[in-house]
Formats: structure tokens, C-alpha cells, sequence
């Protein structure tokens, strides 16, 4: 049984007849004929009552109710086939970190589905690391995250600088001020995130430069965390500009005018040839287009 006598017979039922069923499929009415004695022999059971008037038999009923759910379904399938090899359907399943997966990429994913609503996503959320193992293995198709120290088998195209500032308490002796500069951290309570974050490695690395050295008295391994400690006044904090703007209430965002390049971000994916299916190069393009002023000024890679 195929699609092309399930059509022939859904015709023939359609018009009540075999004549115009030939019409409409642009058949002679023998093909129409031979096919839907095809389709009774294969099945093993009678469809068209034969006589001066159309009926069907209970098994060609069943036939035609069954067969144009069949045929329909099949449609969808030849359409998101379609999609998905012009790019414009299918599942992309990308790992983000934070800031970027709270802050950043539901508004990316809404301007991107205005434009390819046949395209669906699969959204992890994790640490650096994680999506760069993650991406090595092939378990998401691009990762969106911070530069990583060495590439095996993945490309990073960079994408934006997650610009940072210093967050402090309103009743803090630095929250009076417009700016600061990183030698203000010298002995202050610094509220870090874990060893393993690269918001924090890009951070002591500039302070290891300078021979600064700030207190480390709490560690919180949620970034976004952070501005609520800092409310609670337990110190002060190197965070993402986009996590405090505008800052919490009780809080004062202060720029640091030393550490004007923040983290590059960008995206990594594996490199081996036909890696990305149609769909993924497609958000790419639209990643690449929007930030395409942005990445070619003021990206520090470190």
C-alpha cells in the first residue's frame, strides 16, 4: 500500500466517482480503476461496493477516515522535511551560560522566531565548562559561552564584551563615588563566584597584574546570586553589567575604569565537517548578523 492509491481512493470518495477522480489527479480513469483494485487485493478486502450507486463497504469507511489522517500527517512530514533542509524547521539544541541564557538570549530567541517560527530549541543551562564538554561531545549543537583555553575539535567566533561593574551596598564608603579602579578592591570583602568561572579567572587575572589583594570571604557559585548578598551588605561584588541594570534596590553600580573590557562571549561549536544541520547555521547567521558591529571593536580575549 502507498500514498498514491490511499490518494486515488480518497478521491474517488471525495467525488463519488471514478470519472472525476481521474479528472482531478489528471489519471485516466483506468489508472484510478487498477489502483483501487490494487488496494482492495493488497488488504485483502472489498472498498467500493460495485452497483449503479456509490457505497462503501464498513472496511472502506474505516479506509477513508483513517486514510486522510494518514495523508495529512504525511504532508506535515514532506513540509517540515522541507523546513528542515532549507533551515527554516527543526530542533536546535543550545547551551547557554548566565548572564547570557537569563539576560540575553529569551529576547534573541523571540526576534528569531518572528522570522523562523517552524524552528524550535532545546535550552541547557550550565557552567562554561560544562557546555565546552558538551559541545566536544556533540550533546548540544553550539554552545554560547566564554572563550575557552584550548579548542579540541570545536570553532569559537566571538559575539560581545559581558561588560562589568562593581556592585556595593548604598551604605558602603565607595557607593558615593562615580567610579572606581580595581586598586579600590585592595582589602575589601570580595564576593566571588568558584574557582572554575571565567567571569572570576578574568578578574584575579587582572588583579595577580596590579599585585592586588582583596579579602575572599564568601563564595557563591550562582553569579546572579551575588547582587542579593551584596544587598545583605556581606560585600561587595564584580559583576555582570546586564545582571544589575538598574541595580537592586539598596545597591549602587560602580564603573571601574580599569577593567573596561569584560568577557568575550561568543559561540562554539564542533568543527567537524557537517556537524550543523541546517537549522543551526541559520541561528548562527542571526546571531553573527545582529552582533556583527560588536565583534569587529573592543573584544578582549583572554
Amino acid at each position: 500500500m502507498d500514498l498514491r492509491t490511499i490518494r486515488t481512493f480518497q478521491a474517488v470518495v471525495k467525488h463519488r466517482s471514478f470519472q472525476r477522480a481521474a479528472e482531478e489527479l489528471n489519471y485516466a480513469q483506468s489508472t484510478v480503476t487498477t489502483h483501487i483494485k490494487n488496494l482492495e487485493s493488497e488488504l485483502g478486502v472489498t472498498l467500493i461496493e460495485r452497483g449503479k450507486s456509490f457505497q462503501l463497504t464498513e472496511a472502506g469507511r474505516l479506509l477513508s477516515e483513517k486514510g486522510a489522517f494518514l495523508l495529512k500527517s504525511f504532508e506535515h512530514l514532506q513540509k517540515t522535511l522541507k523546513e528542515c533542509i532549507e533551515g527554516e524547521g527543526g530542533v536546535i539544541r543550545i547551551g547557554a551560560m548566565e548572564p547570557t541564557a537569563s539576560y540575553r538570549l529569551p529576547a534573541w530567541l523571540s526576534a528569531f522566531r518572528n522570522k523562523h517560527p517552524a524552528i524550535s530549541f532545546n535550552i541547557q543551562i550550565h557552567s562554561n565548562q560544562t557546555l565546552i564538554d558538551m559541545a566536544e561531545r556533540g550533546d548540544i549543537d553550539i554552545a554560547i559561552c566564554a572563550t575557552p583555553e584550548s579548542l579540541t575539535g570545536t570553532s569559537f567566533e566571538p559575539l560581545f564584551s559581558e561588560d562589568v561593574v562593581l556592585l556595593v551596598p548604598s551604605s558602603h564608603s565607595l557607593a558615593k563615588r562615580s567610579s572606581i579602579d580595581l586598586h579600590d578592591l585592595a582589602y575589601e570583602r570580595l564576593l566571588v563566584t568558584s574557582a572554575a568561572c571565567p567571569f572570576r579567572r578574568h578578574l584575579e587575572k587582572k588583579l595577580i597584574e596590579l599585585d592586588i589583594q582583596p579579602l575572599y570571604e564568601t563564595e557563591v557559585s550562582n553569579m546572579l546570586a551575588l547582587k542579593y548578598y551584596v544587598h545583605a551588605a556581606l560585600g561587595v561584588a564584580v559583576v555582570p553589567k546586564i545582571s544589575v541594570t538598574p541595580p537592586p534596590e539598596g545597591t549602587v553600580a560602580l564603573p571601574i575604569v580599569d577593567f573596561r573590557h569584560g568577557l568575550t562571549v561568543g559561540i562554539l561549536r564542533r568543527f567537524a565537517s557537517g556537524a550543523c544541520h541546517p537549522a543551526t547555521e541559520t541561528w548562527i547567521r542571526f546571531l553573527l548578523d545582529h552582533y556583527a558591529g560588536e565583534r569587529c571593536t573592543d573584544l578582549h580575549i583572554f
